[in-house]
């Protein structure tokens, strides 16, 4: 109960109008929840919110490790977040990677792929040529099926125990095997993000582009929450393609018939990433947890959006899953 009310009185304090107090006690919290959901598509809001916010690989919120590959450079650098939550360097590991050079596109190329990453799993009873571990990278991610790679099984793993091996591997990045080791003691591999590029990936993201991003993804989930649906669709490309392969014409037939049963929506988001995409100028990576609530349909869950940036910074997204 304690909780509620310090709610309702940062709220009341936030709206700071007579007018809104009246219109919350005549129609209830909806009608005052409505006015905070605009105020999160505000460009200010988030230019102000991002000052004090480490952008070094993006807008990072759920993450506790970023594990970054640079394929030119043969090396893995490992960033981890410090009590003040910026990402600060730990350690840096000499990498083995695929024996030719350039994006990953197809199976059995021998290229590593450039691009954002989770670790989804460790694997500790192996092939001894993979050494002591390997984790499991997420590849083909949503936007390696948009660009339609091919090929799978990337991995950072170790090197033989009793046998050598080239200086090159056939896609996966392999370093020294006490290096690993250390690795593994450093990182939650489920909280762990690997950035590949063919360059230095530690670079300073523009807390301005950012700012319009946020400001646009909360202005696409306040147009969803008010079933406006010619608001809602013209933050999508031309381009577009869902996860599964639907175009933008039958997304935008799919999502006019569940718009028009004007249902009452509550949608929140969580734990967001918006971290630049390697090897692709202007497009974005948006991540994030969402929890939808209608009376129809309830859904908790990851939500990945692929995003391109116009020279105007208005987001189109090209890629959803």
């Amino acid at each position: 109960m304690k909780s509620f009310v310090l709610f309702l009185f940062v709220t009341i304090t936030f709206l700071n109008a007579n007018n809104d107090l009246t219109e919350y006690r005549f129609n209830g919290i909806k009608s005052i929840q409505k006015k905070m959901d605009f105020e999160l598509t505000k460009l200010d809001y988030w230019s102000n919110y991002l000052k004090g916010i480490d952008t070094r690989f993006g807008y990072i919120e759920s993450s506790l490790s970023i594990l970054a590959c640079s394929v030119n450079n043969s090396n893995i650098k490992l960033y981890t977040k410090d009590k003040n939550k910026k990402f600060v360097f730990n350690s840096e590991f000499n990498a083995l990677t695929g024996k030719m050079k350039g994006d990953k596109k197809e199976e059995g190329d021998l290229k590593t792929p450039l691009g954002i990453y989770k670790l989804t799993k460790k694997i500790v009873k192996l092939d001894a040529f993979y050494g002591p571990m390997a984790f499991v990278t997420s590849y083909p991610n949503i936007y390696d099926k948009y660009k339609n790679k091919e090929g799978s099984g990337i991995w950072i793993h170790g090197l033989p125990e009793y046998e050598e091996r080239d200086s090159f591997t056939k896609g996966c990045i392999a370093i020294d095997n006490n290096d690993i080791k250390s690795l593994d003691k450093k990182i939650k591999f489920e909280n762990t993000l690997l950035i590949i590029d063919n360059k230095k990936v530690d670079n300073i993201v523009s807390k301005e582009i950012l700012s319009h991003i946020l400001s646009q993804l909360f202005e696409w989930r306040y147009a969803w929450i008010n079933n406006d649906i010619d608001s809602y669709l013209s933050f999508y490309s031309k381009d577009f393609k869902r996860f599964d392969g639907v175009g933008i014409n039958n997304f935008k037939q799919y999502k006019k018939r569940i718009f028009s049963k004007n249902e009452y929506k509550s949608i929140i988001f969580q734990n967001i990433n918006v971290i630049p995409y390697p090897n692709a100028p202007r497009t974005y990576q948006v991540t994030f947890n969402e929890i939808y609530k209608s009376d129809s349909f309830n859904f908790k869950g990851d939500k990945i959006l692929m995003v391109n940036i116009d020279m105007q910074s208005n987001i189109n997204i090209i890629a959803e899953k």
